[in-house]
């Protein structure tokens, strides 16, 4: 049994581990990426009850002439399964996920994913430097998790570690510029037994000049994603769903249904009582 203590833990698994562990980077194809495709929405279909999300028209209005990077909190195993789906199933484009765990998994690099170690800065780099290069296809999206460990849901501070800016930094001189877009994503259970997942694509934040101070730049964007999901929690709380768009819906299951019909009835029997 897990004891809750050690549930987060603020040193990574690779940094924990300290080995030398070979890098892996993505190695997609059509037929991997239409299984990945279904494997993982399944996933997502069997799991959660739906599927919101919000904000596709800022992807959709960002300079498409140049790479894009998404990041987002990271809180639980289901955060590389919604960005997947985010990225393959609403966007359009391929994912290139970071993995700090890959070298155990090693069918993920199928489906974009490529491996990072971080048993010391010297071993990251191999990884940050492939994420730039992987940025200069147009069809992927590079998927970030920059808090670098997970978190408990709703953590605050959200803190970035540095290498979402050494990432950005080095693409613009690489690229001209770069497209960063924050990604809220939240589990809630809203009257069903199983919860939805929410997600909200932030508007695109341009970066063009490569002189950032990549501490200061990292805060900016730390602040802005967090901005961001507490926005996304104080709506859902007040029950403001204006602009989510659902991507799927289960079918209510028996028993709710048959609740609906007594509700249905009920109000029936009221409407012409009233009459």
């Amino acid at each position: 049994m897990v004891e809750l203590e050690k549930l987060y833990c603020e040193v990574p698994p690779t940094k924990l581990r300290h080995k030398k562990e070979p890098f892996r980077h993505a190695r997609t194809s059509k037929f991997w990426l239409w299984v990945a495709d279904r494997f993982f929405y399944g996933m997502l279909e069997d799991r959660f009850c739906a599927f919101r999300y919000k904000g596709y028209e800022n992807f959709l209005n960002r300079d498409d002439k140049y790479p894009t990077i998404f990041f987002a909190p990271h809180s639980n195993w289901w955060d590389g399964i919604v960005g997947y789906n985010l990225c393959n199933r609403l966007c359009k484009k391929e994912i290139r996920l970071m993995i700090e765990e890959l070298n155990r998994f090693p069918l993920l690099r199928r489906a974009g994913g490529f491996s990072v170690n971080k048993k010391s800065p010297q071993a990251s780099m191999e990884s940050l430097k492939y994420s730039v290069r992987a940025m200069k296809d147009l069809n992927a999206i590079l998927y970030l998790f920059p808090q670098g460990i997970i978190n408990p849901p709703d953590h605050r501070p959200i803190e970035f570690q540095t290498g979402l800016a050494y990432i950005a930094q080095k693409a613009v001189k690489e690229y001209g510029k770069i497209n960063l877009i924050p990604v809220a994503v939240n589990y809630f259970f809203l009257r069903d037994n199983r919860p939805e997942v929410w997600v909200e694509m932030g508007k695109s934040i341009e970066l063009t000049d490569a002189k950032i101070d990549r501490k200061e730049y990292s805060d900016y964007l730390a602040k802005e994603l967090e901005t961001l999901c507490d926005n996304q929690i104080k709506d859902v709380s007040n029950a403001n769903f204006k602009g989510y768009e659902t991507l799927f819906q289960q079918k209510l299951a028996w028993y709710r249904e048959f609740e609906q019909n007594l509700k249905k009835i009920k109000n029936k029997r009221k409407n012409k009582e009233n009459e």
